[in-house]
């Protein structure tokens, strides 16, 4: 009984929470798909910041969801969550399974598997951003070209909260 009101009074203040939060700068976002796992799975209830991009730019790391030219059942364009591996005017070469950025093999600690399919070899635009799902072998990304690189005013925002499922609430990282 003690446990059940718990999850009630938890229920309620994250609602609260969550109204307050969505009507000033923030959109909730659940995850459709498995892109992202083990980072995130489907059906995960994020909080993703608005505001946060429109004075710096996206790092490395940063899982961010963004509009992409495909479209929904609705004709709406379809949002992608995914992580930023390449920056404005960086090299990215994915080859032998591996990233490389600047000559520089990335470290992805976040992985699970250690092998990205794909081969490319290009420098990375201005205002452009080379976003990847962390489960390499089933993420539309990047390296499709019905996503490719990406431009900054496709990016909506950072992913920085998980609500839901509860037991796994808390930052993203």
């Amino acid at each position: 009984m003690k446990k059940e009101i718990m999850e009630w009074i938890k229920t309620i203040v994250i609602s609260i929470l969550i109204a307050l939060l969505v009507t000033a700068f923030v959109k909730p976002t659940m995850v459709q798909g498995y892109s992202m796992e083990p980072t995130l799975s489907e059906n995960d209830l994020l909080i993703i910041n608005q505001l946060l991009y429109k004075r710096d730019i996206p790092e490395r790391g940063d899982i961010v969801v963004f509009e992409s030219s495909q479209l929904d059942e609705e004709g709406n364009q379809k949002l992608f969550i995914k992580r930023v591996v390449g920056l404005p005017g960086e090299k990215i070469q994915i080859s032998d399974g591996k990233v490389y950025i600047n000559d520089s093999l990335l470290s992805e600690e976040y992985l699970t598997e250690d092998y990205t399919h794909g081969e490319i070899h290009e420098t990375i635009p201005t205002n452009n951003l080379f976003v990847i799902g962390d489960n390499r072998n089933n993420s539309m990304d990047s390296r499709n070209a019905e996503i490719g690189i990406i431009d900054f005013d496709a990016v909506v925002g950072k992913a920085v909260i998980r609500l839901f499922p509860f037991s796994a609430m808390g930052k993203i990282e």
